[in-house]
């Protein structure tokens, strides 16, 4: 079973460590294939809508999401030891659905997509904040806790700017929880 165990851990930390690479490949190949996105003017969901830009997108949400659920699955396993670490868990694993969604509803599906967008962007920060003060109980996890809040603060922070589009606090908030 204790092998099970490690090899179902590995599989999730390889995940963790995919799914980040592959959706923002795959981001940045949908901006490539969208002559007329402007990181300036458009928000990423706009490339979600008509072409190869949109497979492109759509898939990198899906995959990255679908990644994200095994890799928080084991950050379940891993991390239920106390009330705040299973509930940040919880929280990721409920965020990564979230991402799938994004791709599944594309702007063009009309409210959903809101939702599950806003649910994405809200459901990683808390997430990250309640895991990473759990770690912070850890004498051996505290610079991870730190870095954890760090990326929560970021992802949060990042919105409280003057943007000239909703691409860029988007795109960072992204690379924090991505971190």
């Amino acid at each position: 079973m204790a092998s099970s165990n490690r090899t179902l851990k590995r599989i999730a930390g390889v995940c963790g460590v995919i799914a980040p690479l592959i959706s923002v490949s795959l981001i940045f190949l949908a901006t490539y294939n969208a002559p007329w996105f402007s990181w300036t003017e458009n928000a990423l969901s706009d490339l979600g809508v008509g072409g190869l830009h949109a497979t492109l997108f759509n898939t990198a949400l899906i995959a990255g999401g679908l990644l994200t659920i095994v890799f928080a699955a084991g950050l379940i396993q891993d991390l239920s030891a106390n009330f705040l670490s299973r509930i940040g868990s919880i929280l990721f694993l409920l965020d990564a659905f979230a991402l799938c969604a994004v791709g599944i509803f594309p702007e063009t599906a009309g409210r959903i997509h809101f939702y599950v967008s806003v649910a994405f962007f809200a459901l990683f920060p808390l997430s990250l904040l309640l895991t990473g003060s759990a770690m912070l109980l850890k004498p051996t996890q505290r610079r991870w806790g730190l870095l954890t809040i760090l990326a929560a603060i970021i992802a949060v922070g990042t919105w409280m700017f003057r943007w000239p589009s909703a691409a860029i606090p988007e795109f960072i908030a992204s690379l924090a929880a991505s971190s």
